[in-house]
């Protein structure tokens, strides 16, 4: 049987991966995306989605994730406007200490904000008992069919890849019923590391769940607090998205979490009616350092045996893995991040152009194998 090559191949239909195949439609190549369970059917399918920027008081991570914000809020509203709904979304203060800190982020939000009383609030239905910041120009996705838009021009296999092998200038992928080959092959899996020696990134799954609840209520603004609530559209809210660190492997989702959910939505507004619809779980991937990871992948193996020194501090020439890329560790923002994480990513595989340091998985390397040291 003739092995058939790609020029690029995708593993992972997530948000990553359908954001960066669509990237590279636009450009006029036709990626080939696989995944084991089809698009969005992990953390993708089960986020709240909710695109909005990051309060603080101005960090480069804030920085970033407005940057990608301003993008992100545009770019759906352009190539999925059925599905992106740009409702607002209020944040806010989860008690006392947290609204003296609202005080100090106000300086470093995006510019078009306005900030909400407890009585305006109260006259929207919802409890709240601290000034709290509105940005307009947030909203939320429908996870699953913005990712099915943006891959409807790419095709798509239902496999698990078992193996990936280099092989002189290409890379060698093996599912249960075929060999692909591929010039370009970029890593969109989410927590799962295990297709290559990705251990100096630090990739760390955080547990993450969701529901949808029917509802006769209108809530006409998307709010996050402990947790977030969803504008009603259609007859539903979506509740969630939680981060449960103590939970590292995936478990089934059930209705007692998605109750819990309820239970806490009933903190900020009047929950009486919710009917569970459905609940989504999922783990979502983050790095080290929260950072998403965009940018060639290191030659781990090369590097410690040629230069067995680095372990103790010594510097010396990267080396890559030739056609290796990841787009991850987007954490709970992968909606936001995903389209200029995507541009990003095209133009370092296509044209070389590097990536900004706070994204590149290099800056993890040499910390990481000092580390090593230590641990021997």
């Amino acid at each position: 049987m003739k092995v058939q090559h790609h020029k690029i191949v995708i593993i992972g239909a997530g948000i990553a991966g359908a954001a960066l195949a669509h990237r590279l439609g636009l450009l006029g190549y036709t990626p080939l995306v696989i995944d084991k369970r089809g698009i969005a059917k992990g953390a993708s399918g089960a986020a709240g989605a909710f695109v909005s920027p990051k309060i603080g008081k101005g960090s480069t991570l804030q920085q970033l994730t407005n940057q990608a914000f301003d993008i992100a809020k545009d770019f759906y509203r352009r190539y999925t406007p059925e599905h992106f709904f740009q409702s607002g979304i209020i944040r806010i203060p989860k008690n006392n200490e947290d609204a003296q800190k609202f005080a100090a982020y106000a300086a470093h939000n995006i510019a078009n904000y306005r900030t909400l009383t407890p009585q305006a609030l109260h006259e929207m239905g919802i409890k709240a008992v601290f000034e709290s910041f509105f940005f307009p120009e947030a909203g939320v996705c429908e996870a699953s069919d913005v990712c099915h838009r943006l891959m409807q021009e790419t095709p798509l296999l239902s496999e698990e890849v078992y193996s990936l092998q280099q092989e002189a200038e290409t890379w060698k992928l093996t599912t249960a019923t075929r060999t692909l080959t591929a010039t370009h092959v970029v890593l969109c899996t989410g927590y799962e590391d295990r297709l290559a020696d990705l251990s100096y990134m630090g990739i760390r799954g955080t547990w993450g769940t969701r529901a949808d609840f029917a509802t006769k209520r209108s809530i006409p603004y998307t709010m996050h607090q402990s947790i977030s609530i969803s504008a009603t559209h259609n007859g539903i809210v979506k509740v969630g998205a939680t981060h449960e660190k103590q939970i590292t492997t995936p478990i089934p989702c059930d209705e007692t979490q998605a109750q819990r959910l309820k239970t806490k939505a009933a903190d900020l507004v009047d929950s009486d009616d919710f009917q569970l619809v459905r609940s989504y779980c999922g783990m979502r991937s983050g790095s080290r350092d929260f950072f998403p990871l965009v940018g060639k992948v290191i030659d781990v193996e090369y590097m410690l045996q040629t230069y067995p020194k680095i372990v103790r501090g010594a510097v010396a020439p990267l080396r890559h893995l030739k056609g290796l890329y990841i787009l991850g560790g987007l954490g709970g923002r992968g909606f936001v991040f995903a389209p200029l994480m995507a541009k990003w990513l095209s133009a370092l595989m296509l044209e070389e152009t590097p990536v900004p340091d706070t994204v590149n998985p290099d800056r993890l390397f040499w910390k990481w194998a000092r580390k090593l040291e230590i641990r021997n």
